[in-house]
């Protein structure tokens, strides 16, 4: 009775492990990964994040060209203290005891005007006043309504500017995005094949590590019965050993692998993941002078060597502006009225008007503005040259990738015949081995040879997907179903 119990409690305990274990295993094909990399991996949520700043960031733009409401005011303020006056009777300063409160409150409703840099404002305004020291009733001053109007002459316009820059950068940022999730495909894809390598060599390490105990063992039976000689004995069991040794080396390799792909797809250490390698890939050729054509019209690079030269451009405008004669015209039109009652001081309206006109001129300066004008000046040449060089090297590039691209349909059709040969070149040498037709070397060269066309093969689809995600970045256009990529950018910033 003791006995079945113990052994109701182990079957309790072991199998139900065996149970999670096996559901933990996650069999994902080469898309699966990829789709799974774009949805959940660290790199795809990084991407995101910075796209959602780019956009904050433009919406902070927009909003400057937006009508602005703003209240505004002081409550209370209150004085005590002496006060210099001047006695218009005397002919003399005075200094006399001061002793008010007052409250002022403003309603502003503003506009800039962003090509002339003009602000304009329709503004209301209330102040309470109260002299304590002569014991006055409060004093009400109203302005109900008045137009201000601020005008730079001869200044560097912010907003005209950063109407030229935000735009072009809200555009780089959302191809950004598109290209940063090229990105983490190209990243899944050394992922997905160092793992799927790493699978191989286990595989190949275990095959060998088995054909190499067989062959071992009937070495030492032919060697017994005298048919080898000591030095192919030796032989076949210095392959068996350097296989005992490549085995332990592979399953550590793939213990590896494994960890580094499941933190890049954002599993926990409990998932244990098995790849299968893709069966085909697609019949594709790329004209390179329609890859060109995308990728000056939609490369991310591109357009941030364009926000460089027009930085560059502003940096220029506003050195340019400041060392010459700066000026603001402040205009102002509206009505006013003051009075003890509330109610009054907004009767009998009379006409309010200011104007002014601030100027600032550099007279003597010892060169400085125009030092960094030149400054500003040879940092434009320099982002233009920068901007040209870029061009060239990005063009010069795409096109040997592109090139690059083109031979790899063949390059991975002519390692899979190679694979398939090398393999039944070594079934082939494996038997002749046993029935004693071939010597121990020849046997060994072709278990090398099998290894090498294995893993050359899944090196060739790697090589494959590689180029190919690679060009998708830097056109943002996927050619295979003959689109530009596109993503839902509302979706992301919810």
């Amino acid at each position: 009775m003791k006995k079945l119990l113990i052994f109701s409690m182990i079957t309790v305990l072991i199998f139900p492990s065996e149970k999670i274990d096996a559901q933990d295993v996650k069999q994902l094909t080469f898309q699966e990964v990829i789709k799974l990399a774009e949805e959940q991996s660290p790199n795809a949520l990084i991407a995101k994040h910075r796209f959602r700043a780019s956009y904050w960031q433009y919406r902070s733009f927009q909003a400057q060209y937006r009508p602005s409401l703003t209240l505004s005011g002081t409550t209370p303020d209150y004085s005590n203290g002496l006060e210099k006056l001047y006695n218009s009777g005397t002919g003399e300063w005075e200094y006399k005891q001061k002793n008010t409160v007052s409250t002022l409150g403003t309603l502003s409703l503003a506009q800039n005007i962003g090509p002339t840099g003009t602000i304009i404002a329709l503004r209301s305004d209330l102040t309470l006043f109260k002299d304590r020291e002569k014991n006055l009733p409060t004093n009400y001053i109203t302005n109900p309504v008045s137009i201000d109007i601020t005008q730079p002459i001869r200044k560097y316009n912010t907003l005209k500017w950063q109407k030229k820059i935000e735009p072009v950068k809200y555009d780089a940022a959302r191809k950004n995005y598109l290209a940063s999730i090229e990105g983490v495909h190209v990243s899944a894809v050394q992922n997905f094949f160092s793992l799927a390598m790493a699978q191989i060599n286990k595989r190949i390490a275990e095959m060998n590590y088995s054909n190499a105990d067989t062959l071992w063992r009937i070495a030492r039976g032919r060697y017994e019965l005298g048919t080898i000689a000591e030095d192919e004995l030796l032989q076949m069991q210095l392959s068996w050993l350097n296989a005992e040794t490549a085995r332990k080396e592979a399953d550590m390799n793939l213990r590896d692998r494994e960890i580094r792909l499941r933190s890049f797809l954002g599993y926990n250490q409990n998932v244990r993941i098995e790849l299968i390698l893709p069966d085909d890939i697609p019949d594709l050729q790329i004209d390179i002078k329609e890859v060109l054509d995308l990728a000056l019209n939609n490369n991310p690079d591109i357009l941030d060597q364009e926000i460089s030269v027009l930085n560059a451009q502003s940096n220029a405008a506003q050195a340019k502006a400041s060392k010459g004669l700066n000026a603001s015209l402040t205009a102002s039109l509206g009505l006013n009225q003051q009075s003890t009652v509330l109610a009054t001081a907004y009767e009998n309206l009379s006409n309010s008007q200011r104007v002014r006109v601030g100027f600032t001129l550099p007279i003597l300066d010892w060169g400085l503005a125009k030092g960094k004008y030149q400054m500003a000046k040879s940092s434009l040449e320099l982002a233009q040259v920068q901007r040209d060089q870029a061009l060239v090297d990005f063009q010069q590039n795409l096109f040997l990738d592109v090139e690059q691209f083109n031979l790899q349909k063949n390059q991975v059709a002519i390692a899979a015949k190679s694979d398939t040969v090398a393999m039944k070149r070594y079934e082939v040498t494996k038997q002749r081995f046993l029935i004693g037709k071939i010597a121990v070397l020849d046997l060994n060269d072709a278990d090398t040879r099998k290894d090498q066309n294995k893993r050359a093969y899944v090196q060739s689809l790697q090589d494959y997907w590689n180029y190919f995600y690679n060009i998708r970045s830097l056109t943002l256009f996927d050619f295979i179903i003959r689109k530009p990529l596109e993503t839902d950018f509302e979706k992301l910033l919810q």
